[in-house]
This record gives structure tokens, C-alpha cells and sequence, in this order.
């Protein structure tokens, strides 16, 4: 988004004395058509090191999923590494609540009352889970305290599957439940890490 952007470039300009910082480019663009990204970044020629996408994000995406990782396949140089997360859905969908709903991970703060979780189908004919937030916002000087999210609920079968299918069945790829080799009961969020 476009307050995302400004935030990033803010970092940028505060920390510009520090290596790399200044040299740092900052772009928009659309996981579907990384072509386009021309226009606002210039790309190396080798490829990227490293793809990151977290913050459940790629889930957010309705369709197409293939040619996004494809594309973020085709960015990265031979070695590079994507690390892209989702939430843990097999329990969502299993259980229709949140693994570990007081995790911190990506969620800081005790301002999140409730979080309400239901599955529907969108124009796609593709499931859709929705979370419904409904958050404590006394002193911020915001309007309502509820919002929605709308996600592709993938499995981790599903997405080591599209992962793979575009990486390759042989690919170095690792999951990491909530960024750690091991955690106890049900993870948040999987986190993968696969290498070209």
C-alpha cells in the first residue's frame, strides 16, 4: 500500500548514513506481472539473492497462485532463496479457531479482543476464510475497532505442493513452524524457505 511504501521510504531516510541504506531501492508492483516492476526498481541482472514475502501476505491473494510463485521463481538467481509464510489453516479449517490465538508473533500489542474466523466461497469458486477482528481502540482516535480479512486458507500440504511444482519436487526446501525448528502444540504461521 501506499502508506506501507512511505513508511519504508521514512526508515530509509532516517537510517541513510548507515551501509546499504541509502543505496536501498524501494518499488511497488503487482506479484503477477513482476515485468511491470521495471518502471519503479531496477532489477539485478543476476537475479535476487533472497524473495521475502511474510506477514501471511501471499495469502491475501485470490488466485492465481502458481504464476506468483513462478514469478518470484524466475527473480531469484540459481541459489537464491524464497522465504514466504501462510497461517497454520489445516487447524483453522479443522477446528474453525485461531492455533495459539495469544501469539505475538506478527500481532504486538494486548488491543486485539477477538478474533472470529468463517469460511465461505468467493467468485472464484475457491474457499475463502474470513477473520473478523474486533480490536480495543480507546485513546487512538479511530472509528470502529472492527475490521475484516479475507484469506486463501492454503494447507501446508497444498502450498509445499505449489512450491515444489514450481521449485521442483528435489528443491532444498525447509518449513519452519513459527520460525523455529520446533515448537510445542500447534504452530501459528509456517514459514518455507526453498532455494532455486
Amino acid at each position: 500500500s501506499d502508506k506501507m511504501l512511505k513508511h519504508v521510504h521514512k526508515i530509509r531516510w532516517e537510517r541513510r548514513e548507515e551501509p546499504n541504506f541509502d543505496n536501498l531501492e524501494i518499488g511497488q508492483g503487482d506479484w503477477l506481472n513482476m515485468e511491470g516492476l521495471e518502471d519503479s526498481v531496477r532489477h539485478p541482472k543476476k537475479g535476487y539473492g533472497a524473495i521475502i514475502c511474510l506477514g501471511n501476505s501471499f495469502s491475501h491473494l485470490p488466485h492465481n497462485h502458481t504464476q506468483a510463485i513462478r514469478n518470484f521463481h524466475n527473480f531469484l538467481k540459481p541459489g537464491g532463496v524464497l522465504v514466504i509464510d501462510h497461517r497454520n489453516f489445516d487447524y483453522i479449517l479443522q477446528h474453525g479457531d485461531l492455533p495459539n490465538s495469544n501469539s505475538k508473533l506478527y500481532y504486538q500489542g494486548d488491543r486485539i479482543q477477538s478474533i472470529k474466523t468463517s469460511l465461505m466461497l468467493d467468485k472464484y469458486g475457491s474457499d475463502r476464510l474470513v477473520l473478523d477482528y474486533t480490536l480495543d481502540v480507546t485513546g487512538l482516535g479511530v472509528g470502529s475497532g472492527k475490521f475484516s480479512l479475507s484469506y486463501y486458507p492454503h494447507t501446508l500440504a497444498g502450498f509445499t505442493a505449489l512450491l515444489e511444482g514450481v521449485f521442483g519436487a528435489t528443491a532444498n526446501h525447509t518449513v519452519l513452524p513459527d520460525f523455529a525448528a520446533k515448537v510445542e502444540g500447534e504452530p501459528s504461521y509456517y514459514v518455507h524457505v526453498i532455494v532455486k
